[in-house]
Parts: structure tokens; sequence; C-alpha cells
């Protein structure tokens, strides 16, 4: 309700959601230029993602391959991508949540919050 019992003003409610909408394009935008690493072994395996999630590169020491031992190093490369995601998606909270809250506060379709 608006203070007075008057009525809220649908255009400037529109206009509000137009800004709100355009800052939630640009803040998508910058998270998908966004990289974020995530490593595992100690940094024998790093992955570096974009704020939306896309593998954008992938690297390996070469004391994490043992040919022997392929297993160890396929656990290590899930775990760094693994790592990598998950800063994405603290990423995308810090940059979306709030806008996604004004815009009703139930997060958007297709987000993960």
């Amino acid at each position: 309700m608006i203070p007075g019992g008057g009525q809220p003003n649908m255009q400037q409610l529109l206009q509000q959601a137009q800004k709100m909408q355009q800052d939630l394009q640009r803040a998508q935008e910058e998270l998908a230029q966004t990289e974020v690493e995530g490593q595992a072994g100690g940094g024998l395996v790093q992955a570096t993602v974009t704020g939306s999630g896309e593998l954008r590169s992938l690297t390996i020491d070469p004391k994490a391959v043992d040919p022997e031992d392929t297993e160890t190093l396929a656990d290590l490369v899930v775990a760094a991508v693994q790592a990598a995601n998950e800063n994405a998606q603290a990423l995308q909270q810090q940059k979306l949540g709030p806008l996604a809250q004004g815009l009703g506060g139930g997060g958007l379709p297709g987000l993960p919050f």
C-alpha cells in the first residue's frame, strides 16, 4: 500500500520493473564474462568456469598424471570442476540474489536459487 491510502502509480511501477529487468540482464551478461576457478589435489588440477557455469579451461599438473592410476586423475578433474561450479553459484547468488528478491523473492525460473 501507498502511505496515505493512495493507489500505486502504475507507470512508476512499470518503470521500476523495467529497470530491475535491465539490471538483471546486465548482471547475467557480467556473469557470463566473469571467470572463477576451482581446484583439487592441492592445485594439481585447476578448472576455470564462467560465472554462468561454462567450463573454459582445465589445467592438469604433470605430477597428477600416473598412467597406472587414471581413476585418481579423473576424480581430481571432477572435483576441480565441481569446486569451480560451486564458486560460480556463489557468484550468481551474490550478483543475482538481490535482483531476484526485488522481482518477488521467489527466484527466477531457470536460475539455481
